[in-house]
C-alpha cells in the first residue's frame, strides 16, 4: 500500500526554473529533511500528478531526474523508492558558513568544470517527444522513411534560412546551406572540400582544437595568431597575408571567441573583410553560441556583410536543444564548394536524420524553440551572475577576468605563474576537474583556462571555486 502524499510542493508557474525541476528539488529537500525516509515508496506518477495539479509527463520527468541523480530507485512491478544510499549533498551551500562548506568539500565531491556545455536538464525533451509522436501519427508518415537530400530536408533548410536571414542579417537561400550532424561534421566537410595539401589556414590562439584537427586532417598547415581583448590580431593577419601566398583561409569565432569569450571589435571585423577580399581568402566563421547572448542583441556575423566575397558560416542547434541531437549547418556563397560538400556528404553519410529535422522543425514552427532559447538565456545569465560573485569572492587575488556577455563559461587568466602539472595533480586530489591551457593552445606558456557554469548548481560552483582557490594558493611558481 502506498503511503499518503503528506507534504506540499509549491510550484511557481512564472519561475524560470522548469516545473519538473521544481518538483525534483522539492522531493530532494523532503528526503534530506527526513520527511521522506530511505526505502520509503512514493505514490505513482498518476496520483502525484493529480495531487500536484500538473501534467503526468511533468512528474515522470521529475522522477527520472531523481533516479538519474541517485535519490530514488525504481523496482520493476514494485514502484519507486527513496534510495537506501543517497548521493552526497551539496545543495544550499551558498548560504552555509565557511566551516560547513569545508565539511562538504572534504567529502570528495566531484566538481567538473566542463568546456561550457549546455545544461541538458532544461532541454525541451517533452516537447521534442511530442513532436516525434505527431510525426509518426501523420497519414503520410511513410514518405519520411525514404531517402532525402544530402543537404537536408527542404522544409527544415527553409526554416534555418529564414532564421539566419531574419535574426542574423544574412542574405541566403536554401541552395546556400547544408544541414550536418553537428558543427564538427561541418568542420570536417569544410576542411576536406576547401583545402589541399600544402595550403595554410590562419587560426586563433588560443582556439578550438577540434577545428584545427579537421583542417590538419585535410592537409592544411596551421598558422597561429594571438587573441587580445578585441579579438584576433588583425595587424598580424595582414603581415602574414603579405608574406605567405599559401594562406587560403582564416578560421575565427568572432561572436564569443573560443575560449576567451571576447567579441571581435567592429573595426577589426571591417579590416578582416577588406583583407579577405584583397587576398581572395575565405573566412570560416564558427558562430557556435549565437543564441546565448546576455546584452541587447547578438553581434551580426561577418558573413552577413554583403561585401564579403568568400565565406563559410558554421552554426549548430545542438547547444540550443541538446548535445545528443547532432544538428548543425554549413552556409557558403561559393556554390562550387557546396557542391563538393554535398558529394562528400553522400559518401560518408547519405543523408541527415530527416525525422529529427522534422521534429525540430515543429518546435521552430510552433514557437517552442524560441521560448526555450529565451528561457535558457535567462537561466544561463543567472548562472553566470552566481559564478561572477563566487569568482570575485574566492579567486580575485589569483585571476583576472572580464564578465562574459554570453555563452556558458568564464575565461580566467592567473595573475601569477603556476606549475600547471602540480596544479592538475592537486585538483585531482581535491576532486576538481577542469581543462588546462593545453586544451586550447600549443603555446604552453599560455596560462588562461575556461571555467564553466552552465551545468553546475550554486552549491557545486561554490565548493569548486573555493577549492580551486585553495589549490591555487599552494601551486605558485616561486
Amino acid at each position: 500500500m502506498l503511503r499518503p502524499w503528506d507534504f506540499e510542493i509549491n510550484i511557481e508557474y512564472n519561475s524560470s526554473k522548469a516545473m519538473y525541476l521544481q518538483i525534483a528539488d522539492a522531493i530532494i529537500t523532503n528526503i534530506k529533511e527526513g520527511r521522506l525516509k530511505k526505502g520509503m515508496v512514493l505514490p505513482g506518477t498518476r496520483k502525484l500528478a493529480i495531487d500536484l495539479g500538473v501534467n503526468r509527463n511533468t512528474v515522470v520527468e521529475a522522477i527520472n531526474v531523481l533516479i538519474q541523480e541517485g535519490y530514488l530507485i525504481s523496482k520493476e512491478r514494485k514502484g519507486t523508492f527513496v534510495a537506501d544510499v543517497l548521493p552526497i549533498s551539496t545543495r544550499n551551500i551558498v548560504s552555509k558558513t565557511t566551516s560547513e562548506i569545508d565539511e562538504v568539500a572534504t567529502q570528495q565531491v566531484l566538481i567538473r568544470f566542463d568546456d561550457g556545455h549546455p545544461n541538458t536538464k532544461i532541454a525541451p525533451i517533452k516537447e521534442l517527444a511530442r513532436a516525434y509522436r505527431q510525426i509518426f501519427n501523420q497519414k503520410a508518415k511513410w514518405q519520411l522513411m525514404g531517402y532525402s537530400s544530402a543537404y537536408g530536408d527542404l522544409n527544415f533548410r527553409e526554416a534555418i534560412v529564414a532564421m539566419l536571414n531574419n535574426q542574423r542579417g544574412m542574405h541566403i537561400d536554401v541552395n546556400s546551406l547544408c544541414i550536418t550532424r553537428g558543427s564538427q561534421m561541418a568542420m570536417f566537410l569544410t576542411g576536406q572540400c576547401l583545402f589541399e595539401k600544402g595550403d595554410c589556414v590562419i587560426v586563433e590562439d588560443p582556439g578550438y582544437k577540434p577545428a584545427w584537427q579537421a583542417f590538419e586532417h585535410a592537409g592544411a598547415e596551421l598558422i597561429y595568431v594571438p587573441v587580445d581583448k578585441e579579438g584576433i590580431d588583425v595587424e598580424m593577419v595582414a603581415e602574414l597575408l603579405k608574406k605567405n601566398k599559401r594562406i587560403k583561409a582564416i578560421y575565427i569565432t568572432p561572436h564569443h571567441q573560443y575560449p576567451t569569450t571576447v567579441t571581435l571589435a567592429l573595426s577589426r571585423r571591417l579590416e578582416l573583410i577588406k583583407l579577405a577580399n584583397k587576398y581572395s581568402i575565405t573566412i570560416i566563421e564558427d558562430d557556435y553560441d549565437n543564441e546565448f547572448h546576455f546584452g541587447y542583441r547578438p553581434i551580426l556575423p561577418l558573413s552577413s556583410f554583403l561585401e564579403l566575397e568568400h565565406y563559410i558560416y558554421i552554426g549548430t542547434l545542438s547547444k540550443v536543444v541538446a548535445p545528443a541531437l547532432r544538428i548543425g549547418y554549413l552556409v557558403s556563397n561559393n556554390l562550387d564548394f557546396l557542391r563538393k560538400v554535398g558529394d562528400l556528404r553522400k559518401i560518408i553519410d547519405v543523408q541527415g536524420d530527416s525525422i529529427m529535422e522534422q521534429a525540430v522543425l515543429q518546435l521552430i514552427q510552433d514557437g517552442t524553440l524560441k521560448r526555450h532559447i529565451k528561457k535558457a538565456t535567462n537561466f544561463y545569465k543567472e548562472r553566470r551572475n552566481v559564478a561572477n560573485l563566487l569568482i570575485d569572492k574566492y579567486l580575485k587575488d589569483y585571476v583576472n577576468y572580464s564578465l562574459p556577455e554570453g555563452g556558458m563559461a568564464f575565461w580566467l587568466e592567473p595573475k601569477v605563474l603556476f606549475n600547471w602539472k602540480l596544479l592538475e595533480e592537486r585538483l585531482n586530489q581535491s576532486s576538481i576537474s577542469l581543462f588546462p591551457p593545453s586544451h586550447y593552445t600549443e603555446n604552453t606558456s599560455s596560462v588562461g583556462f575556461r571555467l564553466s557554469y552552465g551545468f553546475l548548481s550554486d552549491e557545486q560552483l561554490e565548493i569548486g571555486i573555493k577549492q580551486l582557490a585553495e589549490v591555487f594558493s599552494r601551486s605558485r611558481l616561486i
